[in-house]
């Protein structure tokens, strides 16, 4: 596979940044990701992992803006990596229509609320922030498309993982896609509460 079929929009930047070819953990996870299936992808640090979320995500949603409800969803563990990740969407996003935004704890509970109402497409953020979020009807999921885990691996501490399954239970319809560098016996657990019939791609 090459990345012939995504999005032109997406070509563009991976040809300004030189990146020609995908990784071998891309190649596989890429066409089952854009196919819509639930999908764990377990792989080790350096495999792509990062850039197959931010390019399978931005796919799925079309490389523009729509409306004001978020179509995309990223958990990630920390602000840190939030606006880390947010950052690297940028560079994607460049010269696009699209809209991400990140949320955090420290960030209030009222300016994310506001700030989401205006309108976006991707929202970086924590599971007990957005949780936090949905308690209070700050963001809807009626157009959401996507949820991808970065580096699901924290998942596995309590609060994360009950905030997660309370998250889920407030989305109607939506793909999920797990990033770990190892399979855990909680994470697989998922598969019984919102990864149904789920693939796991494992490098």
């Amino acid at each position: 596979m090459s990345f012939k079929k995504l999005h032109t929009h997406l070509l563009e930047r991976l040809e300004q940044f030189a990146i020609e070819e995908p990784t071998p953990f891309q190649t596989k996870t890429i066409p089952v990701i854009k196919s819509g299936a639930n999908v764990y992808c377990i792989a080790p640090k350096d495999s792509g992992k990062t850039t197959s979320l931010i390019l399978t995500t931005l796919q799925k949603i079309n490389c523009e803006a729509v409306g004001t409800a978020p179509r995309a969803l990223v958990i990630v563990e920390n602000k840190e990596r939030a606006l880390e990740l947010y950052a690297s969407f940028l560079e994607y996003t460049k010269q696009s229509s699209v809209r991400v935004y990140v949320g955090y704890k420290e960030l209030h509970i009222d300016v994310q609320k506001s700030e989401i109402f205006e309108g976006i497409d991707i929202l970086i953020t924590t599971p007990r922030s957005l949780n936090k979020l949905f308690l209070l009807n700050g963001v809807s999921t009626s157009q959401l498309k996507i949820c991808s885990i970065d580096d699901g691996d924290f998942l596995k501490q309590k609060s994360d993982y009950t905030a997660m399954l309370s998250i889920t239970q407030s989305i109607r319809k939506c793909q999920y896609v797990l990033y770990t560098e190892q399979m855990h016996p909680l994470l697989a657990r998922f598969e019984e509460h919102f990864m149904e019939r789920a693939r796991f791609l494992k490098m």
